[in-house]
């Protein structure tokens, strides 16, 4: 797979950033300590399903202290509908717990304290990060990790593989809101059953070869574009 060049680069988040010109995340939180939380309770779920169950949950517990005060069983009972609930109930405690007495009840701005709470690992960890301290982080999930791959922008067999390409190649104006602007075009642009290709704003810059077609287009030209990669137009200095 041919790789970006620097303008490539530059261009494709240029796009990305004029599509949503305010990234930010789909999680819904009151501070640091809920937007850990929800991060914890978004793995393998949805964030419309963890925004569903989290404002009762918040309402009730926006602080460790009040989250060990509300008791594993109350969390269960609150976060039921989230996949796995029971063991991020116990993590919620867990960590809650280790919040209060290491940290004096304030969710730490340090990589390497956040991965040693319970349930939180790297990708968590930077999502903390980026969105309540202003990191200039890369949360790669899985849609981060496919976009990566698929256009060809940080292509790699692991998601640290990946943040590693993404950190190397991403220019320093568009780091802090480089995490949103991929996770947002994964998930509701570039999808893992069928991208909205011709919808894509870097379509044209993409290296997938096996892009989705407008639905009008003639089966023969579909077969065409499948068979012969698009080449960049003359004197583009893309």
């Amino acid at each position: 797979m041919r790789p970006f060049s620097k303008r490539q680069v530059a261009e494709f988040y240029r796009r990305l950033a004029a599509s949503r010109p305010i990234p930010q995340t789909e999680l819904e939180f009151i501070n640091p300590f809920t937007l850990l939380v929800a991060v914890v309770l978004s793995a393998q779920a949805t964030d419309v399903g963890v925004n569903k169950a989290t404002p009762p949950l918040f309402a009730l517990a926006d602080t460790p202290q009040k989250m060990l005060a509300l008791g594993e069983e109350q969390i269960i009972a609150l976060i039921r509908t989230i996949g796995l609930f029971r063991t991020k109930a116990r993590n919620i405690i867990a960590l809650s717990r280790l919040l209060v007495e290491e940290h004096g009840g304030v969710v730490p701005r340090d990589r390497e304290a956040l991965e040693k709470l319970p349930g939180v690992g790297r990708k968590t960890a930077n999502v903390v990060l980026n969105v309540a301290f202003s990191e200039p982080t890369i949360a790669v999930d899985t849609h981060i990790f496919r976009v990566g791959n698929r256009t060809g922008l940080a292509p790699g067999k692991t998601p640290l593989a990946v943040e590693a390409g993404l950190e190397a190649v991403t220019p320093a104006k568009y780091k802090l809101g480089a995490h949103h602007w991929l996770i947002l075009h994964g998930r509701h642009v570039c999808k893992a059953r069928k991208p909205d290709c011709p919808n894509c704003v870097v379509a044209d810059l993409c290296r997938y070869q096996a892009k989705t077609p407008p639905a009008d287009l003639p089966a023969a030209l579909i077969a065409a574009r499948a068979e012969t990669p698009a080449e960049p137009a003359a004197g583009s200095k893309l």
